[in-house]
């Protein structure tokens, strides 16, 4: 703000010499309070869509297999504990998930809106699908149909298929620092899908990939993103298992230093 002051101040004195300065200054430090408003506005719009739009496809998707089963609403009521959801909120998100189960239910306009809205942010439409596959995949698994489901939602936001599978490897992962045991195979496949790297992947390369994770999904650029507050664990969980990932691949790789 201080330079925006400065700079109004000085283009106000060559024309108004004091008065002329102290009107610049004025003018500066307004058009700075009015940048900020906007992108507070523009912050607080893509947060209220990201939770409206959310939980409308995730009624779509738990609707994909032709019925609503108890314990899928009990995921979907567990996540507006997760995601500290004021009552107001809540209510909306309810009215947003029955919305997504009606048999209108346009998935592919949903999905577009939101692209548009977003700004077809990489990392927000990431976490947008992250939280549709952790709510198909409280057990850890995730099915077929429920998996095709995913794929396409991950079309309607620009996403590849890659992009569900390692999702859906990261939240394997999850369910098993939560005590699911799996093979050590599968642990060691699934930390090269989280990374996205092949498993012939040089140390390098695989460096590489996971500090490019790791900034891109810190939690406090995504807020700055638009990523609502209520969704930082979220999005801090998903770094703790990408450093998981990384360490799992080194522990197998013993030779690094």
């Amino acid at each position: 703000m201080f330079l925006a002051m400065l700079i109004g101040g000085a283009i106000g004195f060559v024309f108004g010499r004091f008065p002329g300065l102290l009107m610049g200054a004025a003018a500066g430090a307004a058009l700075v309070l009015w940048a900020r408003a906007q992108i507070y506005k523009r912050l607080r719009s893509i947060q209220s869509e990201f939770t409206e739009r959310v939980f409308a496809v995730m009624g779509a998707l738990c609707k994909a297999d032709g019925v609503v089963s108890r314990n899928e609403i009990q995921v979907a009521e567990g996540l507006f504990e997760k995601f500290r959801l004021t009552p107001e909120q809540r209510e909306a998100a309810k009215a947003a998930f029955n919305r997504g189960k009606s048999p209108e239910f346009d998935l592919e306009a949903e999905l577009s809106e939101f692209l548009r809205v977003s700004g077809g942010q990489p990392m927000l439409l990431e976490m947008f699908l992250q939280v549709q596959v952790a709510a198909v995949a409280a057990d850890g698994e995730v099915h077929h149909a429920e998996h095709e489901m995913l794929v396409r939602i991950a079309r309607g936001l620009g996403l590849s298929e890659q992009q569900v599978d390692q999702l859906e490897a990261l939240l394997r992962g999850g369910a098993r620092q939560a005590g699911v045991r799996t093979s050590q195979h599968q642990e060691l496949e699934d930390a090269y899908k989280v990374l996205g790297v092949a498993p012939e992947a040089s140390e390098e390369e695989i460096k590489k990939a996971y500090r490019k994770l790791m900034s891109e999904n810190h939690p406090d650029k995504l807020a700055g993103r638009g990523l609502p507050e209520s969704m930082r664990q979220m999005a801090e969980e998903k770094t703790r298992e990408i450093a998981h990932a990384y360490d799992v691949i080194r522990s197998a790789r013993q030779s690094w230093g």
